[in-house]
């Protein structure tokens, strides 16, 4: 039963519980569900990696302005990061080069898995962008922007900002491409996306799945 975990409830076998939000999780932090199928029903925990070893202050999604084939989906950071796999994708190879906690399979987070760690993570008490906040592969789907309060600033002690962990309150790159010249990038301060030149420099913070 790979990546499956079951607990023993009343005599019958049934699904374990979801961790808590910034709990230790396979090398890092839980940072929420995705449902790769835009359906509500979980198939990974994603798993933040810790942020002396997983974060990277300044990377450029690429050092020239051209199309790079696989990387237009919005939730398979996997396959978006592996395509970037090389010296011309700075942020995605950093992520992928990483070897924490004994797992080798970290990566640049896709647009919509990077929206997940933001909504529960937010490391403000900052209001939110009300433009944005949609995300059909959240756990419950999200089919309304944020409001001014929600999300509201992360529970988890270590994420708030000035934790140990926290996201810095700035742009971090996702491996979501929009055109040749451009590539998606979420601020984690008040959550709003939006296409940055890919020769720019951005945060990066690593990612993994577990599977549920």
């Amino acid at each position: 039963m790979s990546g499956i975990m079951l607990n023993l409830v009343g005599g019958t076998l049934g699904p374990a519980p979801v961790p808590v939000v910034g709990s230790a999780l396979g090398g890092g932090y839980f940072a929420g569900q995705i449902s790769t199928a835009g359906n509500s029903i979980a198939d990974y925990n994603l798993v933040i990696g810790p942020v002396a070893s997983a974060q990277s202050a300044s990377l450029q999604w690429k050092i020239v302005q051209t199309t790079t084939a696989g990387t237009s989906s919005v939730i398979d950071g996997p396959a978006n990061s592996a395509a970037m796999n090389n010296v011309t994708h700075p942020a995605a190879q950093f992520c992928e080069g990483l070897t924490i906690g004994g797992f080798s399979d970290w990566y640049l987070p896709a647009k919509n898995e990077l929206e997940v760690c933001y909504y529960n993570l937010k490391p403000t008490t900052e209001s939110n962008n009300t433009a944005f906040g949609v995300n059909a592969n959240a756990v419950p789907a999200r089919a309304s922007n944020y409001t001014a309060g929600n999300p509201a600033q992360t529970t988890s002690a270590d994420f708030k900002d000035t934790g140990t962990e926290d996201f810095a309150p700035s742009n971090y790159w996702s491996s979501t491409e929009n055109s040749a010249t451009g590539g998606w990038n979420l601020v984690f301060y008040d959550g709003p996306q939006y296409v940055a030149t890919k020769t720019y420099y951005r945060r990066v913070r690593a990612i993994r799945r577990v599977a549920v």
